[in-house]
């Protein structure tokens, strides 16, 4: 079929044609979708190539459409509308220039790639027209990236502009200069960035001040070197207060992402911070408000006052402003003692945080979130607005289970009433999820609140009375755990809860039941009964079931030792040890059998041993935790109740080079890999070269994960004479370095002739690899050996982790007596207890000739994602890649004292506070074989290697001394606690570890054994 006129001339020349099945059909219903199928198609010409034809075919119950597009066409036409704004960009006419500028970012906002009238656009730099000149620089702000060379072109106009009459203008040239990530432009940015953070503007000042934070993160040293951190220190006594604002926010940025205490805040600056408040606009004072949070009173006095000048925020209309100056209230009241001020700050606090639920269900929930670290602090702030956090009808359920939790928290025996009361209602609303919560928060209330449990007993028993299944099952579960909180006191339930057995029909609901029956034993007349009827169904039964009946069968045996009971026993224990595939509850049934055939009597002081009672934690932190919870609050930290380093990490974006970018074709970015293969992209051609790499954040795993590296493999033959050679079969370690070939490190490895065709174990046990022939002996490896020349086919690998400047390490030395030049290094850790991962995999090493020595340090970062789960192990498991000798595998360990922090002090009652809850399965202890002579020297040491002393006292009635430290590993959220007793000068000093990661223990008492050496 042809198509021709007016719909003809619109496609444009495409060639159509239908090929129609025998069926009579109406063109009228084709021709829609062929047109729509035609201009879809024209959309994807523009991305072939041109003078090709683009094909389409497609099928329907009336025919056979094929679409053949050319794409030249459409390429011309893409060309044209180039060529077009080319000329009115170089028109005289400075409108049309100001217009054809607008096009072409209008193009670049919809994806449109402009990038080719790069030197046309930078062209009308030179103009005084404000308006062309910010669109010009928002056009070099996004293509600088991509034509690092021709943005060496506006330089001289960027200076040129830093020293306009205008001070919008100078403040546009710089923010703009510090927002193009290129090396080469730093370089120039320096000296106009000096004088406009002298600059009489405060516009000027302010804008340069946040330039410089820019210009860190791109290069630190040349920051460093040029004192711009000193000028920002001097800008906070500035007498504007958006300049010193601003001051504060790169300080603080420049702080978070180098891990320098760049900013102090001082007695002397303080005040001055404060007196900028009124002045700034909201997200200044947010940046002011977190900057004093960290800080400090030397007194009641001086806390009063802050506290004072802070108030007046609490009435601000940006809940970040709200939860920022309550941030610092609270930080100031750990100095304040006078509980009558602390009461007023109470009431004053309580309004602006109600204020904040009455907004929308999303900000709601931040702002509970945040709520509920406050009350864990200081419950007395909100606890006469209980109400305000009852649930509404139309509230969402995140926000209802959060306003839960909340009133838990805020619970006393004054408004008990009022709750329990809330929460009845709440158990009768047809959200099952939360009526489960609602009857489980009763229970919670009853545990925490003694003067009220009778009361919450009262409500349960209502509750079970409706004989609602999932209400009664609920009801029963919290009711065994008030029995564990109260012992002998409310036993006279059980009847009512018997009377709902045959309603149980949830795992958790019928193990509660059983364990109320098994301890309740002697009082419950029929106890034997009730317990038969669960054990009719005993193999079917869940584990959580299983378990519950073989211990509450061995309690109704032992306190009730009839003939019924010891047919059960017999029943319950032959099934546990014969029928059951689960080992926890097989080894549970045989160490009762044979604590039963040996010693009754010790089963008995076993089994029905006096038990703690339990206390209502659930949905409270560890002090430590909520400690630097409250200081990141109002972050994302606050929201998701997890320290920030813990899903986000602190890594800078890679600073494009001009070299880089010329090495790279963006065309043919994807190389072909052979089949069966993943095409991966190539690296710029200086990384095979040895030059130096930026660090960046960690990158794709290049390598692979280790452990998937394939199993044993022959080692790689010997080179023939004879290019025709067959080459031998594929192994998974081949299969791993054509993988690892496709990276673009030069030269393919050269192959070692082995002894024998003995299988390598790649990761078991590091094994050795075939003897190679006597060579000439490398200078010597001064860092301890980590592959030794005769695994590492000649190569003398010497490493260790280490930490410089505040950043984690690994050093490297690599000594060749492989006889041939050795290049193109690479480096990928395996999945370890602390997540440490190459910031780069490339090490920044040259070719390392034969018979020398050559050195370098891998910067290491924390990535979460490579945590190996399980406890904590020192292993460290590590892939080196070079060009000639393809993948070797190492193993090191890991020396806690490297990833010890330097921020890991923290203030003494929060140490006191964990110290007394930290106890039981987090505590540890183990006697160092070492002496203490010079404690001073001792606790100097002690603090260059990050750990950090929070007191040190004579031992009462012994001729002991005893120092408590504190340290925290890089990455992990947990505190190390530790204590040390010793005599001095006399060998053997008890050491005792406690912490939220027990596991850690064993690997700080081998580091502190090093640092007291």
């Amino acid at each position: 079929m042809d198509l021709s006129g007016a719909y003809a001339k619109r496609l444009g020349r495409w060639r159509v044609r239908m090929c129609a099945w025998p069926c009579r059909f109406s063109v009228i219903c084709v021709f829609p979708v062929l047109v729509t199928a035609i201009l879809y198609v024209r959309q994807m010409a523009a991305r072939s190539a041109p003078g090709r034809y683009f094909t389409v075919h497609g099928h329907s119950w009336w025919g056979q459409l094929v679409c053949e597009v050319p794409l030249r066409e459409a390429r011309l036409r893409r060309t044209g509308e180039i060529k077009e704004l080319r000329e009115e960009l170089r028109n005289l006419e400075k409108h049309k220039k100001k217009d054809a500028v607008k096009k072409v970012i209008a193009a670049m906002t919809v994806g449109k790639d402009v990038s080719m009238l790069f030197p046309d656009v930078v062209n009308n730099m030179q103009t005084e027209d404000l308006e062309l000149k910010k669109l010009v620089y928002l056009y070099l702000i996004n293509y600088s990236k991509t034509q690092p060379d021709l943005a060496i072109m506006a330089v001289n106009t960027f200076v040129k502009d830093s020293q306009d009459n205008n001070p919008l203008i100078r403040a546009l040239a710089v923010r703009t200069m510090g927002c193009i990530r290129v090396d080469k432009i730093t370089e120039y940015l320096c000296d106009p960035l000096q004088r406009c953070l002298k600059d009489d503007d405060p516009y000027v000042r302010k804008t340069a001040a946040i330039a410089v934070a820019k210009l860190h993160d791109i290069n630190p040293e040349l920051v460093e070197d040029r004192g711009f951190l000193d000028q920002l220190r001097d800008m906070l006594q500035d007498s504007n207060p958006m300049v010193v604002a601003n001051a504060v926010a790169a300080l603080a940025e420049i702080q978070e992402l180098s891990g320098k205490e760049v900013l102090q805040v001082t007695d002397s600056t303080v005040f001055k911070l404060l007196a900028a408040l009124n002045e700034c606009t909201e997200w200044g004072q947010v940046f002011i408000l977190d900057s004093m949070a960290s800080y400090v009173s030397k007194d009641a006095q001086q806390a009063e006052n802050i506290v004072q000048r802070v108030l007046p925020r609490l009435q601000h209309a940006n809940g970040a402003v709200v939860l920022s100056a309550i941030k610092v209230i609270l930080r100031q009241m750990s100095s304040v003692t006078d509980e009558s001020l602390l009461k007023l700050w109470h009431k004053k606090m309580a309004p602006p945080l109600v204020t904040l639920l009455s907004t929308e269900p999303e900000v709601q929930y931040v702002a509970l979130r945040n709520i509920s670290l406050i009350v864990q602090k200081r419950p007395e702030v909100l606890t006469n607005d209980v109400k305000v956090f009852f649930c509404k009808y139309n509230d969402p359920i995140y926000v209802k289970l959060e306003k839960l939790e909340i009133m838990i928290k805020l619970v006393t025996p004054d408004n008990i009433d009022q709750v329990l009361l809330e929460f009845k209602e709440y158990a009768q609303e047809v959200d099952v999820d939360f009526v489960r919560k609602a009857v489980r928060a009763i229970g919670r209330c009853a545990i925490s609140l003694q003067e009220a449990s009778e009361r919450c007993i009262k409500v349960l028993l209502e509750l079970i009375q409706t004989k609602v299944n999932y209400v009664v099952q609920e009801a029963i579960i919290v009711i065994k755990d008030i029995f564990r909180r109260y012992p002998n006191k409310y036993e006279s339930i059980i009847a009512t809860l018997c009377e709902n057995l045959d309603s149980l029909d949830e795992p958790e609901a019928k193990a509660s039941m059983v364990w109320i029956i098994g301890e309740y034993a002697e009082r419950i007349d029929n106890a034997d009964e009730l317990l038969e009827t669960f054990l009719e169904t005993f193999p079917e039964e869940s584990a959580m079931v299983q378990l519950q009946l073989l211990t509450s069968t061995v309690k109704l045996f032992l306190k009730k030792p009839t003939e019924s009971a010891q047919k059960m026993i017999s029943l319950v224990l032959s099934a546990a040890t014969s029928e059951v595939d689960n080992p926890d509850i097989r080894d549970r049934a045989f160490v009762y059998w044979r604590l039963l055939s040996t010693d009754p009597e010790a089963a008995k002081d076993i089994v029905l041993a006096e038990k703690p009672v339990i206390s209502n934690d659930t949905g409270s932190l560890e002090p430590l935790l909520l400690e630097e919870l409250l200081a990141q609050m109002s972050t994302l930290a606050s929201v998701y109740h997890k320290p920030a380093g813990t899903f986000i990490s602190k890594t800078r974006l890679a600073v494009q080079k001009a070299d880089e970018m010329e090495s790279t074709h963006f065309e043919d970015e994807l190389t072909t890999a052979p089949e069966g293969q993943e095409r991966t992209r190539e690296l710029p051609a200086t990384a095979s070269a040895g030059a130096p790499i930026p660090t960046a954040a960690p990158q794709a795993d290049l390598l692979g994960d280790l452990l998937d590296m394939g199993g044993p493999a022959p080692p790689p033959a010997a080179p023939t004479a004879a290019p025709t050679a067959a080459a031998p079969a594929p192994s998974p370690v081949d299969d791993v370095m054509d993988l690892l070939s496709g990276l673009d490190m030069g030269a393919p490895p050269a192959a070692a002739a082995p002894a024998a065709a003995v299988p390598v174990d790649p990761f078991g046990s590091f094994g050795a690899a075939a003897p190679t022939a006597a060579v000439s002996q490398p200078q010597s490896v001064t860092l301890p050996v980590v592959l030794t020349p005769d695994r590492g086919q000649g190569l003398t690998i010497g490493g260790q982790l280490a930490r410089q400047g505040g950043q984690m390490v690994y050093l490297m030395q690599f000594g060749n007596a492989a006889g041939v030049s050795i290049d193109g290094f690479m480096v990928q850790f395996n999945t370890n207890s602390f997540g440490l991962q190459p910031a780069n995999q490339v090490v920044n090493v040259a070719s390392v000739a034969p018979g020398t020595v050559a050195a370098a340090s891998v910067p290491l970062a924390h990535v979460p994602a490579k945590i190996a789960p399980g406890q904590a192990a020192n292993t460290l498991q590590i892939a080196v890649k070079t060009s000639q000798l393809g993948v070797l595998y190492i193993s090191d360990s890991v020396e806690l004292e490297a990833l010890f922090i330097e921020g890991g002090e923290i203030p003494q009652n929060v140490f006191l506070d964990s110290w007394r809850t930290l106890a039981g399965e987090n505590e540890r202890s183990e006697t160092l074989q070492v002496a203490i002579t010079d404690v001073d020297a001792t606790l100097a040491k002690l603090k260059a290697a990050n750990v950090f002393c929070m007191a040190h006292r004579q031992v009462p009635g012994m001729n002991q001394e005893a120092m408590y430290l504190t340290c925290q590993v890089e990455g992990l959220a947990a505190q190390l606690l530790l204590e040390l007793r010793f005599s001095r000068g006399a060998k053997g000093v008890s050491c005792a570890c406690k912490s939220e990661r027990p596991d850690l223990a064993p690997l700080l008492f081998v580091a502190m054994q090093h640092l007291l050496s």
